[in-house]
């Protein structure tokens, strides 16, 4: 008979050893392998530590816990997390039962419980969803087990009246707006988030001085509001009011920005060296100014340390400005948690934004049908994201996108996908649906009359195709097939059609430029089909209706 109960300190040594069996030496929580940190979990009240023992043995086959306190301020914010079943233990139905376990004994404590589910192995997701947890966000090559860096899916639950307390229609940019939505969905709200187009992104002009905090800067520093108190954009586990002392135990740094010898601003973050991960908790600014300054000095100064792999931050899904800031800096967003974030008398929501410093790259494990979907976003914003400076690059050669200013180009990049055809292969054909408008990075295509497949020319990298039926909303009239391999940025039309709504200025370009295209492509035309006529026939066109 199994028995669920909490852990004493006689049970260090029993944890210690399941995860060694489960793992061996590659667990990214060091502190499982230390029976004295055990005990100081154990005897913690911001941690909750359970076992299951075989009552017939004595033996400890199983454990997990709840990680309190996970916001700050007391947000009510719990992780699910270090759950593990020796070898010997499995199949006995014990993970399933220690995790309704610490739902029952957390319940009261909680607003949100979230857990980061490991996608290389489908039990601990199916788990998750058949106790009530729904999957909000998918975080790339998280978490580092041995050598190999695992993808984890990121999974909600809500208590109470959590979700009464949430702050509605909160404001995003489009690259969010497709996660948010399927988060929503997933855990039952109804979607009310406003997309936000015309949010600028913060700049910084001046010029600053950039070190790290010590006490002697504390006070000043301490005394900046915004990003504390009033206009919070990042959260997370810590706040600079903490403490200078606990800040350091925590393993919390921060850089501040001088000016003119004055403390300008600061960003805190946390580096986990066993993950080589670091998280964003909190931006504090005197201006705007220094926001921009600050988040670009902390990407490069992971990058020149080369032990970070990636940065997390979760930024209010209220604020579009500092949304449309980390985009630009390569942060994508991986995750959308409604009301996570206990924020003056309401919970907001957070969008969770990555940049990868490693080289992206899929797990290629099998997820669980209901974590595909917004994996699949989040991946394939990665994938985009690993060719779109190359997009970017082409759209400034591009004779449809003439005229377009660099943001208006990022923001029509942003909504590509990218897709190959292999020589042969057949783009689209005459009379077929016109959804999609390629641009081409690699490779030749022909294009061939709806007839006889008589050649009527090619179109080669830095062109487009198909944008003439795409924008018409007309069948094509034309065959193109790859002469070669070729790779392609593809904008769905009806993603065009959104963007053209929300953002009539590059609607106003792209009209223009496929008029002057048009008549471009028909005089090349004109000119391919007199130079192939027969003399005569040349000269009676002219005379043709």
């Amino acid at each position: 008979m199994i028995e669920i109960r909490e852990a004493t300190d006689r049970d260090t040594g029993a944890i210690r050893e399941i995860f060694l069996a489960c793992y061996a030496q590659d667990y990214l929580h060091r502190v499982v392998y230390d029976e004295l940190g055990l005990k100081k979990l154990i005897y913690g009240d911001d941690t909750l530590i359970l076992v299951a023992e075989d009552t017939e043995t004595g033996r400890v086959l199983g454990t997990g816990s709840v990680v309190l306190e996970q916001g700050a301020f007391t947000d009510l914010v719990g992780e699910f997390g270090r759950l593990a079943v020796h070898p010997d233990g499995q199949r006995r139905g014990i993970a399933g039962r220690l995790l309704e376990a610490r739902i029952e004994r957390v319940r009261e404590q909680l607003h949100v419980g979230y857990m980061e589910a490991r996608v290389a192995h489908r039990f601990s997701v199916d788990n998750a969803l058949s106790h009530g947890f729904k999957p909000v966000g998918h975080i790339p090559l998280k978490d580092l087990f041995g050598k190999r860096r695992e993808s984890i899916a990121l999974m909600v639950r809500y208590f109470g009246g959590s979700l009464e307390l949430r702050r509605n229609h909160p404001h995003l940019i489009p690259e969010g707006y497709p996660l948010a939505s399927a988060a929503m969905d997933s855990v039952g709200l109804d979607n009310d988030v406003v997309v936000d187009e015309s949010s600028a992104p913060y700049t910084s002009e001046e010029e600053y001085e950039v070190q790290r905090l010590n006490s002697a800067g504390y006070s000043s520093l301490l005394r900046i509001e915004r990003g504390r108190l009033r206009r919070r954009e990042i959260f997370g586990p810590m706040r600079l009011h903490y403490g200078f002392f606990k800040l350091r135990t925590a393993a919390s740094r921060y850089l501040i920005a001088r000016r003119k010898g004055h403390i300008a601003g600061a960003v805190g973050y946390m580096h986990d060296q066993f993950t080589c991960g670091v998280r964003v908790f909190e931006l504090i600014a005197l201006d705007d100014m220094a926001i921009r300054f600050l988040l670009e000095a902390l990407v490069e100064r992971c990058r020149e340390a080369g032990l970070v792999a990636l940065i997390e931050i979760d930024v209010s899904a209220h604020a579009p400005r500092m949304q449309r800031t980390l985009y630009e800096l390569g942060f994508l967003p991986v995750a959308y948690l409604p009301a996570l974030a206990f924020h003056r008398v309401e919970r907001r929501d957070i969008l969770r934004m990555l940049k990868l410093l490693v080289p992206f790259e899929r797990d290629g494990v099998e997820l669980a049908p209901a974590t595909q979907r917004i994996a699949d976003l989040v991946l394939r914003a990665f994938e985009q994201g690993e060719v779109l400076p190359r997009l970017q690059e082409t759209f400034g050669q591009l004779a449809l996108l003439e005229g377009l200013n660099d943001e208006q180009r990022r923001r029509l990049a942003s909504s590509c996908g990218m897709t190959t055809f292999e020589p042969g292969e057949i783009l689209f054909s005459p009379n077929g649906p016109s959804h999609e408008l390629y641009i081409l990075l690699e490779g030749r295509v022909a294009v061939e009359s709806a007839g006889g497949g008589e050649p009527l020319g090619t179109v080669g990298p830095g062109e487009g195709l198909g944008e003439i039926a795409v924008l018409a909303g007309t069948p094509h009239s034309a065959r193109a097939r790859a002469l070669e391999r070729v790779m392609a940025g593809v904008l769905p039309g009806q993603a065009l059609s959104q963007l053209v709504r929300r953002r009539p200025d590059i609607g106003v370009v792209l009209y223009r430029n496929l008029a002057r295209g048009l008549g471009s492509k028909l005089r090349r035309l004109d000119d391919t089909v007199a130079t192939s006529a027969p003399s005569g026939r040349r000269a009676d066109r002219r005379n043709d209706p």
